[in-house]
């Protein structure tokens, strides 16, 4: 495995706005280095009543033995959880300008895209200090909140500095490591999909932000057992994992180095407000399930031999732009979400041209590239073990998703994102139906799961 240190010093070099980060046990107490590596603004806490008094009451004391004046706290109250509204975060940003302080994030993935669109709301930065080794986003651009009741990821900068104590981080609920072994575990899809996609002529690959993620992070996903036991190492393993990749999306300006096909499974979710036991559903426990959904699709893709009759039966067989507004019309029966994948889409079928050439491609090169395509996979028994050891989701059943429900999710994931992944090229063969077919039938991936845990109902 890479020496992390330097994995994680290479990412920041590379990074846009995030110049200063601190991963280590007892790492809160640089967070005065932190606030003035931002400017001359007095800090001010924003927080959940949870993360408070995880490390918000002790990050006040440190920042005030520090001489920083800290303003009084921002302490958001829900429950279960403070949801990841956009009002919430404009309110936020009112305070930060009428006080003129600089807000310090202390928390994870809600309370970390709230501060961060507050901050380029209200014109400051802001500093990020991690409470969970649970998503990808500390680092990245961009916040992921729900503005009309639609989820949209928001244009914001990254936070100056992040701040990532692993005594705390080790004190987390185990299951917050899980969703950030799930969010970690996708990049394994996106490295195909972008690799896919480049082969294609769709989307060039930038190498080093690709290179970043791609030759570390089967290293950060070697060790789930250990992340399974809440090891501090471990979890510094899985810290550096997630910021990296938040730090090679800062590189190319976009999230493509960290998301592929499984995270749009994820957004269907997320953007209809899956609920478990109660709760919104994580987000990197729907990444983990989607990984494992987009790597079973994989492998029976990577079976398939294609060559120019293939290519010559699939002539005609991808969707026309009525069929996919019919599609759009019955998957999304939500306003917001219907109009947003038709925008989506609009940007994909002005592509459409390419779709002789794109299957061109695919004929004259399948051989290398299905090879080429291989050194970024993982079947999916390998990585559902994985995640399970991890204490992370792996199957839809542990979000309550049934199979028939899944079997969906493949079509409509494709239509909410203009990414050309894995999706949009069996759809160009006319073969996505086939392939979710032979997932689902008993002898396919999901099929002997369902048979294997008595989940053959589930099917129905």
């Amino acid at each position: 495995m890479a020496d992390q240190a330097q994995v994680l010093s290479e990412a920041i070099r590379k990074a846009t706005t995030t110049r200063h980060v601190f991963v280590a046990s007892s790492a809160l107490a640089f967070l005065p280095d932190a606030v003035r590596a931002a400017g001359s603004r007095s800090p001010m806490i924003v927080a959940d009543q949870n993360t408070m008094e995880a490390a918000g009451r002790d990050a006040l004391a440190i920042l005030e033995q520090a001489g920083l004046s800290p303003g009084a706290p921002i302490v958001l109250e829900a429950s279960p959880r403070v949801k990841p509204q956009a009002s919430l975060a404009r309110d936020i940003a009112g305070v930060v300008r009428d006080r003129g302080t600089l807000p310090v994030a202390v928390g994870s993935g809600v309370i970390n895209d709230l501060t961060k669109y507050a901050a380029e709301l209200a014109g400051v930065p802001y500093v990020c200090a991690a409470t969970a080794a649970s998503m990808d986003g500390y680092a990245a651009s961009g916040a992921a909140l729900l503005d009309d009741g639609f989820k949209r990821t928001l244009d914001c900068a990254p936070p100056v500095s992040v701040v990532a104590d692993l005594d705390i981080i080790a004190r987390a609920p185990s299951r917050m490591a899980g969703w950030g072994y799930g969010d970690l575990a996708g990049k394994m899809v996106a490295g195909a999909d972008w690799k896919l996609a480049d082969a294609l002529g769709e989307e060039a690959i930038d190498p080093e932000p690709f290179a970043l993620v791609q030759d570390n992070v089967r290293g950060w996903l070697s060790r789930p057992d250990a992340i399974g036991r809440s090891s501090p190492a471990a979890l510094g393993d899985l810290m550096n994992g997630l910021l990296v990749s938040g730090f090679a999306m800062q590189a190319h300006g976009n999230s493509r180095p960290a998301s592929g096909a499984e995270h749009l499974v994820s957004h269907v979710w997320e953007m209809e407000r899956l609920t478990y036991q109660g709760e919104p559903a994580a987000h990197g426990a729907c990444v983990g399930i989607g990984t494992v959904a987009i790597l079973a699709l994989y492998e029976w893709f990577l079976s398939q031999d294609i060559n120019e009759d293939v290519i010559a039966q699939a002539n005609g067989n991808a969707s026309s732009p009525e069929q996919i507004e019919a599609e759009i019309a019955a998957a999304f029966p939500d306003r917001h979400i219907a109009d947003s994948a038709r925008t989506e889409m609009r940007v994909k079928l002005e592509r459409a041209m390419r779709r002789t050439d794109r299957l061109a491609a695919l004929a004259a090169d399948w051989p290398t590239l299905r090879s080429e395509l291989r050194q970024y996979f993982v079947s999916p028994d390998e990585m559902e073990a994985w995640l399970r050891e991890a204490g992370a989701a792996a199957h839809p059943d542990d979000l309550g998703v049934p199979l028939a429900k899944l079997a969906m999710e493949y079509r409509r994931a494709r239509l909410i994102r203009r990414r050309f992944t894995i999706l949009d090229l069996l759809d160009d063969l006319g073969w996505l139906d086939r392939g979710i077919a032979a997932l689902m039938a008993e002898d396919g991936f999901w099929g002997r799961r369902a048979k294997e845990q008595g989940r053959r109902g589930a099917l129905a």
